[in-house]
């Protein structure tokens, strides 16, 4: 997916050194991770890879943890990757992370996608994980608004995936990451996350 770029924290294109694929699934959102990888290719690989998969597909109907198949599965792709992270879409109900909590604090990356501009849900995505005490990578992904960058930063996102088309249509990226430099109490922003107390 030569089409994306990953930045960090600090508008810095990180690209070049970001390793993760995601699992090739009929729901996969384009720009989840720059490169994909399906099961049978991942079985197969001699090499292990840091893996994404969707969380909705390790969740039974009623949100919690799915047994059985899925879990297997779920145990085979472990096996068979260095490092296992997850992307949750933003449509999902927030309050289903609480009970996942153990799960989702062994992961080393988390990716947000939020599926439409419009969708404010991927601030509380990133405040209840912090609050989970989630101290991994989280990077967003998809159709957030690109002035939202410095206060999704301010929330605890630590990256972002942003196409070509981004990239060109913000005349100073910079400026999407140094918006908020300082907040209005003169701490800096990127210290201190929306929830951290005074």
């Amino acid at each position: 997916m030569g089409n994306h770029h990953v930045l960090n924290s600090s508008g810095i294109d990180i690209s070049s050194k970001d390793n993760w694929y995601a699992l090739i699934t009929n729901e996969l959102p384009d720009g989840i991770a720059l490169t994909h990888v399906s099961l049978l290719e991942l079985l197969h690989k001699q090499e292990k890879l840091d893996v994404l998969v969707p969380l909705t597909d390790l969740l039974s109907a009623t949100g919690t943890l799915a047994g059985g198949l899925l879990q297997q599965v779920y145990e085979l792709l472990i096996q068979h990757s260095s490092q296992l992270g997850l992307w949750i879409t933003a449509d999902t109900d927030t309050d289903a992370l609480a009970g996942l909590t153990e799960l989702l604090l062994v992961q080393a990356l988390i990716v947000i996608h939020v599926p439409a501009f419009t969708d404010g849900r991927g601030f509380s995505f990133v405040q209840t994980l912090r609050q989970l005490g989630y101290t991994g990578e989280i990077r967003m992904a998809g159709a957030f608004g690109r002035d939202q960058i410095a206060y999704l930063l301010r929330a605890g996102a630590d990256s972002f995936v942003l196409s070509k088309h981004d990239m060109q249509s913000i005349s100073d990226i910079s400026q999407a990451f140094n918006a908020l430099a300082s907040s209005y109490d003169g701490r800096n922003a990127a210290a201190l996350p929306m929830f951290a107390g005074a």
